[in-house]
């Protein structure tokens, strides 16, 4: 079974036959102990430390499929090296263009994102609620701001209602989140503890998100909410709002309340608050698991994974895209 591997340390990335080889360089130069991956258990990579690898092992990871995601000290994502798209088809390709491009088939899967992601966000706060965690009001605004998500014409109009539900939503953590405050939302530098689990957690989650979009035949740059932009996979920014609070708000909860994050895992510079290398394996530990967890699908009647889940989304998006299927967002009902 393909697994995805985290590199953490700066290093080293080579090809010995069909293995990928990692050697682990430190900032003084000293090398050490190298790690082998053979190539046909990997899926894809996240690089978190600098990496040295040359153009012939970029080949190579093209040939096996093999993506590889880049994040910097920061946690901020930087890019993703994709392999060459192998399932893009004409018919979707030009049926996906479509729908951008004419506001009446644009608009009801824009909308649609924002009402799965609401939806989502609803049930953290209906778990929580059901715990003693009065979230009543909380609950009753992003209702209230749902009711509105068809009555937008526009897509701004649309991005402006979904921050606002957002924002509703975020208010909420302090409740529900014990021994840290998140306060307002940050991002661009992340002022607290939470802010930052919060900005790293959506870039692993758009990150998933974009390998699933890989492995069906839709365009990962052609979106529908978020605007299409110059090397930028928007798509993934669409799909990523449904999962966010399944995926990243839900391990952002157990982390903080099972005490497996304290705040001497993070650390203040500058203006902005970094997680230390501690946090940052832990986190990805929990957040891999949680990929890996299953639940029994209503409509398939058999477990699938939460990373399954996803990609079962990619197909639903190309139903509708291709008028097989009316597309409904994924909703969360555990």
């Amino acid at each position: 079974m393909k697994k995805t591997y985290y590199l953490f340390n700066p290093g080293r990335l080579t090809r010995k036959d069909n293995t990928l080889k990692f050697t682990p360089v430190d900032s003084d130069g000293v090398i050490g102990q190298p790690r082998y991956l053979p190539v046909e258990n990997v899926n894809d990579l996240y690089v978190f430390g600098s990496l040295e690898a040359n153009s012939a092992l970029y080949t190579f990871l093209g040939k096996q499929s093999i993506a590889v995601h880049f994040f910097d000290y920061y946690e901020h994502y930087t890019g993703s090296f994709m392999p060459k798209e192998y399932l893009l088809a004409g018919k979707m390709q030009i049926a996906q263009t479509k729908h951008y491009l004419s506001d009446k088939k644009r608009l009801p899967l824009a909308q649609s994102f924002v009402r799965g992601a609401a939806q989502n966000m609803l049930k953290n706060l209906q778990y929580y609620n059901r715990r003693e965690k009065d979230l009543s009001q909380t609950m009753g605004q992003i209702e209230g701001l749902m009711h509105e998500i068809s009555k937008y014409q526009r897509i701004d109009q649309l991005m402006g209602l979904e921050g606002n539900i957002r924002q509703a939503y975020y208010q909420a953590f302090d409740l529900i989140i014990n021994d840290f405050e998140m306060g307002n939302r940050t991002k661009q530098p992340p002022q607290n503890e939470v802010n930052t689990l919060i900005s790293f957690g959506n870039m692993m989650c758009y990150s998933v998100c974009l390998g699933q979009i890989y492995h069906t035949q839709l365009n990962p740059t052609i979106s529908f909410l978020h605007e299409p932009g110059y090397r930028r996979y928007s798509l993934a920014l669409d799909l990523a709002e449904i999962f966010k609070p399944l995926l990243v708000d839900r391990t952002i909860f157990s982390l903080l309340n099972k005490r497996q994050i304290k705040s001497s895992d993070f650390s203040q510079e500058l203006n902005r608050c970094v997680m230390k290398d501690s946090a940052r394996k832990e986190f990805v530990r929990v957040f891999e698991d949680k990929l890996n967890d299953t639940i029994k699908h209503r409509s398939l009647g058999r477990s699938v994974s939460y990373k399954h889940l996803i990609k079962l989304e990619c197909y639903k998006i190309s139903k509708h895209i291709l008028r097989a299927e009316e597309y409904v967002p994924f909703k969360a009902w555990w």
